[in-house]
């Protein structure tokens, strides 16, 4: 019976992490543990570390999984037990890799953070109202162009680079749909709505104003900015927004532009947009991307399903 060697590879294989790739101690460590849980398993299935098969890698992400580990925690656990074969094979110390036939666990989608139909309505409407309380003709000008900026990436859901980046010819264009470039320099139109139109146009009068008036340098941006950029910065927009947000009593810790492009998407979805639809107002290029909003589309089946069929509407009567 062959000697069992893992304990001498694995530290030569840690050895050699510290020694050609300079892995911190806390690294280290960590390999070691996931090496020595991996281990663990084997001895219970009578197996030795370094004469594991393929399946005897995938039942151990099979027992992981089992007592809770996250699909990232296996995927991060995978990476240091491949590294480790891979070694093995490398300095020829096996002759294949278990592990080349794994595919790594799948994560899952967060959630994107989204608020409330009526969270949102609050939002633009203290906008709105701040423009129209304001005093004089700077901060007049520095209000409407927040209902600005806020009712047009409510109504468009586009992304906050390229809501910044408007040029000024925006204002001498009609209709609801505006023509954007978004990434990958592939243009798509935006939906307007009339309150997002009403909201430019006013702002372009007062911008046009202060201009004329020599308040402003004319710009080829839609929101000027005195910045190297020339544009309104994202992250001056984002502490304005939030600003805007605790005035309105609302979590201003959770609001940021780009949870109010999450606000078009799911709230498009809960009123009966295909997904295919918001894919292309949103500019994905791949349908996956957009599918992070299919548990809205889920809830609102359920809710079709609860409401119009005649099983669920029978089973309510017996209730």
């Amino acid at each position: 019976m062959a000697a069992d060697l893992s304990g001498a590879h694995v530290e030569a294989f840690i050895e050699m992490l510290s020694a050609e790739r300079g892995a911190a101690v806390n690294t280290l460590e960590a390999y070691q543990r996931d090496l020595d849980d991996l281990r663990d398993f084997l001895t219970d299935r009578g197996v030795v570390l370094d004469k594991a098969t393929s399946d005897d890698v995938l039942a151990y992400l099979s027992d992981m999984a089992k007592r809770g580990f996250a699909a990232t925690s296996q995927a991060r656990r995978l990476s240091a037990i491949r590294q480790f074969y891979r070694f093995l094979y490398a300095e020829g110390m096996r002759g294949d890799d278990p592990t080349g036939i794994v595919d790594t666990p799948k994560k899952g989608w967060a959630l994107p953070k989204t608020m409330s139909v009526a969270d949102v309505d609050r939002l633009l409407d203290q906008a709105q109202r701040e423009a129209a309380e304001a005093g004089d003709a700077g901060e007049r000008l520095a209000r409407l162009r927040m209902a600005a900026l806020m009712e047009t990436l409510y109504a468009s859901g586009m992304r906050v680079s390229e809501l910044v980046t408007l040029p000024a010819s925006v204002l001498m264009r009609k209709g609801r749909f505006l023509t954007i470039r978004g990434k990958g320099n592939k243009e798509r139109m935006v939906p307007l709505s009339a309150r997002a139109i009403s909201a430019l146009e006013t702002y372009g009068a007062a911008l046009r104003a202060a201009i004329a008036c020599g308040d402003l340098a004319e710009s080829e941006y839609l929101f000027p900015s005195a910045g190297q950029e020339g544009y309104l910065s994202r992250q001056v927009f984002a502490r304005e927004l939030k600003g805007l947000a605790a005035r309105a009593g609302l979590k201003a810790s959770g609001i940021s532009p780009h949870v109010l492009r999450h606000a078009f998407a799911s709230h498009l979805l809960q009123n009966g947009a295909d997904l295919r639809a918001v894919q292309e107002l949103l500019g994905h290029a791949d349908i996956s991307t957009t599918q992070i909003y299919t548990h809205v589309l889920e809830e609102r089946l359920r809710e079709l399903v609860e409401t119009h069929h005649p099983l669920a509407k029978s089973a309510k009567k017996r209730d």
